[in-house]
């Protein structure tokens, strides 16, 4: 399955080990799904990761790195304006450009959608069932 992780779900999975989101990235490391990724999700992570955890131009490429072995980088085609988040709408275009089965987030608004153009989304604690 095709899923993509929303900012706040890699940040988890990243500065707080052990977590469920760590478990979500787990799932994806053993080959359970394939996870897809864009440069504006990626710019977000590393944006938020050295903004509230401080962490270093070298740490932050280790993530960078790691992230581009780890899924598949793909370009959106099309600009969305759907969500008030607009950070929240690069998850949606990724997922798009993806052909993503799921979106997995703890975004209450883009959770109230449930699905978007036939992509389900999922709260982490659904996605790891």
């Amino acid at each position: 399955m095709r899923v993509v992780f929303d900012t706040n779900v890699l940040v988890s999975a990243l500065a707080l080990p052990g977590g469920r989101g760590d478990e979500a990235l787990r799932r994806i490391t053993r080959g359970g799904d394939s996870l897809a990724l864009s440069a504006p999700i990626i710019d977000e992570l590393l944006s938020v990761l050295a903004r509230k955890f401080s962490y270093d131009r070298e740490a932050l490429a280790r993530v960078a790195v790691f992230l581009s072995e780890l899924g598949e980088l793909v370009e959106p085609a099309e600009s969305l304006e759907v969500l008030a988040d607009e950070p929240d709408n690069r998850i949606l275009e990724c997922a798009l450009a993806a052909s993503a089965h799921v979106i997995v987030t703890g975004d209450r608004a883009m959770l109230a959608y449930g699905e978007f153009r036939g992509i389900r989304i999922v709260s982490l604690g659904e996605y790891l069932g």
